[in-house]
């Protein structure tokens, strides 16, 4: 498979074309191409400093709070250009981002965090049912509505977070490694919650470096290295590449052997699926 996007550009959900970022003289992202269609679950994956949140940065219009740029390339969503919107437009346009590392209203009240979330919210209808929405998803918010957001464990303050951007009422949400720094147990709830969320209608642009969770829920994948794709495919075909295994799974190549006697009845079943190519290392 080329490292490049091959499926055809979408009308809807989110499209990005030939992005560049540059910090200062820095460039941080180039070339960048991949599509989201409207109602699915799309993970990037990619080690440390590969471009990742700077990425949702670029879509969410937030790169200036970092002194970044788009150099070049195109971002829309559902037809509507977003290279260049301010954060607040691109809010009101649907696509809200949560964050790396939760960034809760530490002193505010978690109700607060919550009416926080609304603040564009069309009229207070919509914002209440918002709320009750965000409560049905995460039931500990409702038990602690009361509390300071900075006092909740860090998988409520995740849960606060998300719950904070789903009061706006996106029609895309942007995570942004939602289960660092979570104990295993926590991370496969918040799992279970971008599943759940997406199953709503919600389309979702996942950033995690988890990668088995992250290729569990998504339906496909792109690979970001010192900025640049250089892989991208169904999730489950990633999930099965030799090199995505070793890099990001922690799972050594199967041998010739193995492959021969574990996968002919996968292989028989799947003839003529593309293969992936891999990078060199």
């Amino acid at each position: 498979m080329d490292v490049h996007d091959p499926r055809p550009p979408e009308d809807s959900g989110l499209v990005v074309r030939d992005l560049a970022v540059n910090y200062g003289p820095v460039l941080a992202l180039r070339g960048v191409s991949l599509n989201v269609p409207r109602g699915s679950i799309v993970t990037v994956l990619g080690g440390n400093g590969a471009g990742k949140s700077t990425l949702l940065r670029a879509v969410s219009g937030t790169l200036r709070f970092q002194r970044g740029g788009i150099t070049a390339g195109e971002i829309s969503f559902d037809r509507v250009r977003l290279s260049g919107a301010a954060a607040s437009a691109v809010v009101a346009g649907g696509v809200v981002q949560v964050p790396e590392g939760r960034r809760v209203f530490a002193r505010m009240t978690v109700e607060e965090n919550l009416r926080a979330g609304a603040l564009g919210a069309r009229d207070r209808r919509s914002a209440a049912e918002a709320r009750q929405d965000v409560l049905t998803l995460f039931p500990v918010l409702a038990e602690r509505a009361g509390q300071r957001a900075g006092l909740l464990s860090g998988g409520e303050q995740q849960m606060l977070a998300i719950g904070r951007a789903l009061m706006a009422r996106p029609r895309m949400l942007l995570l942004d490694e939602p289960t660092l720094g979570l104990a295993p147990m926590m991370a496969a709830r918040i799992a279970d919650t971008v599943r759940e969320i997406n199953a709503r209608g919600t389309t979702v642009l996942l950033v995690e470096q988890n990668a088995a969770m992250a290729l569990s829920l998504a339906s496909y994948a792109y690979v970001l290295e010192v900025g640049e794709v250089v892989l991208s495919g169904p999730a489950a075909e990633l999930a099965e590449s030799d090199e995505v295994r070793r890099r990001y799974l922690g799972i050594e190549a199967r041998s010739e052997d193995d492959r021969d006697d574990r996968d002919a009845p996968l292989a028989a079943a799947s003839a003529g699926r593309p293969v992936l190519t891999r990078w060199s290392a």
